[in-house]
């Protein structure tokens, strides 16, 4: 899937976007946050084992919220309007 706006045969419109950029931008901060303590904390405690999946899944959480920024980045571009949490 291209990292730029909107592509012209998705679902969504202008009006209704086919993802809901800022509120998936919202989850991703909290999975990044709470998977990388988390995963601190197990490793603190010695639980290597389940530590790593964790970490693992805080680095794709981190992936994601780049990818989120740059789509944000180009609908501003298109679209320089005002956004809500959910769209």
């Amino acid at each position: 899937m291209p990292l730029g706006p909107q592509r012209k045969d998705a679902r969504g419109t202008a009006g209704q976007p086919y993802s809901a950029l800022n509120l998936r931008l919202v989850f991703a901060c909290f999975g990044a946050v709470s998977c990388a303590v988390l995963a601190g904390v197990l490793l603190w405690l010695g639980y290597r084992v389940a530590a790593v999946p964790l970490a693992v899944l805080a680095l794709v959480a981190l992936v994601d919220i780049v990818v989120i920024q740059r789509r944000r980045r180009a609908r501003r571009r298109v679209d320089p309007g005002e956004h809500s949490l959910f769209e």
